[in-house]
């Protein structure tokens, strides 16, 4: 069975991740760098590995881990993991003063961090927070990883301190690129591709991720045509009403089926009881056949007023569309990203109060109309944009636009997880959270800088220390 799924991976699956050796220290590690544009500025540093070190303003402050994700709980604690590699484990950092510094924690799943041991997962990771607090007064910290047989869900009750372990979280083992998203108190659920049937497979948990008990399909059953054909993005639940959300690519109908088709359809899978069944609705269909929104990842994210924003790229442009209705009807496309960025890819968004939107993005102003992103030339210098549009249930609002970091890579992005022949040094995606206090952000992305190869990969924070804000409190 572990031969299969290793199969698996390397045939079907385009995002799991192999293992990698953590980079060792390098030289020339750069110190905290301020970056401006406009109104906006952005203090970027790189992230420690040792349990306990404070970043920026330590020696220590390097790391060899890539495609991290980040989220804020109530409090405006910020939360990153990142990986290290299927069967490596997972790094993660909190930040308790707006993103500032970052404390290095003890590894949600390692068995053990200090001699870089092996872990019950390590790929594909994700965040979520619990919009409530538990019985000692902490938002629940929930980690997902991926170790290819299933799925790994690290729980802390105590803000990061300590951790449990559920290895089999996956009700379906054998899985490619998890996701995960936390409500109320003690409820965290998990999608996630079954490598069987290549469903949108959504399992709920209600005490803590000890127990996943709750199964669920994405996919409906007018819909079916699109189990095999579709790329997988986010999962999230508005804390509200308690909507769970689950957005993909794919193809736009069962004709296309029958023959190779791009996943120029993008939809919106919603599920108003919980998670147990869903509904999918299209957001938006490229009436171009050749068009494709299947690149890492679609992301949907919810304000404080239930606006639904989904934001998509065709590996030039990023778009997005919004729903008023929670997610029955969308407005849109509306294109984000301008000049320079000319190409734009893996993007994330944060929403918080009504009609306000952060994205980013990694972009680059090369784009010669033909060659893909995986065969850009060593010219091309790649950074993270953000884009913030204030009134975004409007179509044709405008959004302000900057580059957060330093440059973090030149040349090619593969896109294509495990069956990359080029690079793959930026990896499958990163993300942006903001803090429900002071409405700044925090982004936290992959870097190849310096040197601009794998053995300088490394996790990196860009955090907002000025600029309009997305939240206006709790």
């Amino acid at each position: 069975m572990k031969s299969l799924i290793a199969l698996g991976c390397v045939v079907l699956l385009a995002s799991c991740d192999s293992g990698r050796p953590s980079s060792p220290a390098r030289d020339g590690v750069q110190s905290a760098q301020a970056v401006t544009g406009g109104s906006f500025a952005f203090v970027n540093f790189e992230l420690g590995a040792a349990p306990g070190t404070l970043c920026p303003g330590s020696s220590g402050c390097t790391n060899g881990a890539a495609e991290p994700m980040i989220r804020a709980d109530a409090t405006g604690t910020f939360y990153v993991s990142s990986e290290l590699g299927v069967g490596s484990g997972t790094l993660a950092w909190r930040s308790t003063d707006g993103g500032l510094h970052y404390t290095a924690l003890d590894s949600p799943n390692q068995i053990s961090q200090a001699l870089g041991g092996l872990g019950p997962g390590g790929g594909d990771t994700d965040l979520g927070t619990a919009p409530e607090p538990n019985a000692d007064g902490f938002d629940n910290l929930y980690v997902a990883s991926l170790s290819l047989a299933n799925v790994t869900v690290s729980t802390s009750q105590d803000g990061g301190k300590t951790w449990s372990k559920n290895v089999t979280s996956a009700t379906i083992p054998g899985d490619d690129r998890e996701w995960i998203a936390a409500d109320q108190a003690t409820k965290v659920c998990i999608s996630y591709h079954d490598i069987v049937t290549f469903n949108i497979d959504v399992n709920c948990s209600f005490d803590a991720g000890a127990h996943f008990t709750q199964v669920g399909s994405a996919i409906d059953v007018a819909h079916a045509f699109l189990i095999d054909d579709n790329e997988i993005g986010n999962l999230a639940i508005d804390p509200r009403n308690h909507v769970v959300y689950q957005v993909f690519s794919g193809i736009a109908n069962a004709a296309e089926a029958a023959v190779p088709s791009s996943f120029h359809a993008v939809w919106i899978a919603v599920s108003r009881d919980g998670g147990q069944t869903f509904t999918d609705h299209a957001v938006y269909v490229n009436p171009n056949t050749a068009a494709s929104y299947g690149h890492q990842f679609v992301n949907v994210s919810i304000d404080r007023a239930g606006t639904v924003y989904v934001v998509y790229t065709d590996d030039h442009n990023l778009f997005y569309s919004f729903s008023t209705d929670g997610g029955e009807t969308f407005t849109g496309p509306i294109q984000v990203n301008q000049a320079p960025s000319a190409t734009a890819v893996m993007p994330w968004s944060v929403a918080c109060d009504p009609g306000l939107l952060n994205i980013v993005w990694y972009g680059t102003p090369y784009f010669d109309g033909t060659t893909a992103p995986d065969n850009y030339p060593a010219s091309a210098a790649w950074s993270v944009y953000l884009a913030q549009n204030r009134t975004a249930t409007v179509a044709g609002s405008t959004f302000t636009q900057v580059a957060a970091t330093p440059i973090v890579h030149f040349g090619g992005v593969c896109e294509s997880g495990v069956t990359c022949s080029g690079n793959r040094d930026l990896y499958d995606d990163f993300g942006i959270a903001v803090s429900p206090m002071t409405g700044l952000a925090s982004i936290t992305y992959s870097d190849d800088q310096p040197g601009n190869t794998g053995s300088n990969d490394h996790t990196a924070i860009a955090t907002q220390t000025g600029g309009p804000i997305l939240c206006s409190g709790s």
